[in-house]
């Protein structure tokens, strides 16, 4: 089966792609003007029809539905089939894979608790820590890890002929950011100069 890409190739919802996927539906929602009656304040039918707002209301919402039920597998589909608003099908998928993606946020923590550089490079493992740092944070907003954690992350699993060099930058009255630490170890690992 072909895959349905719906804009900028955008893949259909599948069990693996769910952060990706509402992502950048909720900006192609925002784009097309739909939003409104997925999360925004247009959820519920208007009881009025002043200006036939009940029927304008009607052609978002079908054109909204018609949106997340083609941009999702098949398998997914039965679990928004029959129902009534987008605002309904939205919030089923999210609690849908936030069951499923407890398991991953676990499986990243202990992943970036576990991290070393090893065989590394100090660019790749930075790379590997932002990565793990960026996806928890995607999983659990709340969980978000800050830079100034990051940096102990980074630290804590150096390879230990870096400490003293990064002994020398803790002790400077101003710290580097994250990109200036990262460049001055990648410029000790080039010159093979580490302390």
């Amino acid at each position: 089966m072909a895959e349905f890409h719906l804009v900028g190739g955008v893949k259909k919802l599948n069990n693996t792609n769910y952060n990706t996927w509402s992502t950048c539906m909720s900006s192609y929602l925002q784009g097309q003007d739909l939003w409104e009656v997925v999360q925004g304040t247009d959820t519920v039918q208007p009881r009025n029809d002043i200006n036939g707002a009940i029927n304008k209301w009607k052609i978002k919402t079908g054109k909204a539905m018609f949106v997340l039920k083609t941009t999702i597998e098949e398998e997914l589909l039965d679990h928004i089939r029959d129902l009534a608003t987008p605002k309904e099908a939205w919030d089923v998928l999210a609690a849908l894979f936030s069951k499923k993606n407890d398991a991953k946020l676990q499986l990243l923590e202990n992943e970036l608790l576990a991290i070393a550089q090893k065989n590394l490079t100090v660019s790749q493992y930075f790379h590997k820590v932002k990565t793990l740092c960026r996806e928890i944070g995607e999983l659990d907003p709340q969980a978000r890890i800050g830079e100034a954690r990051m940096k102990r992350i980074l630290i804590f699993g150096l390879k230990p002929e870096y400490r003293t060099f990064v002994a020398a930058i803790q002790g400077w009255p101003t710290q580097p950011s994250l990109v200036e630490f990262e460049n001055l170890l990648a410029a000790q690992e080039a010159l093979g100069a580490v302390w």
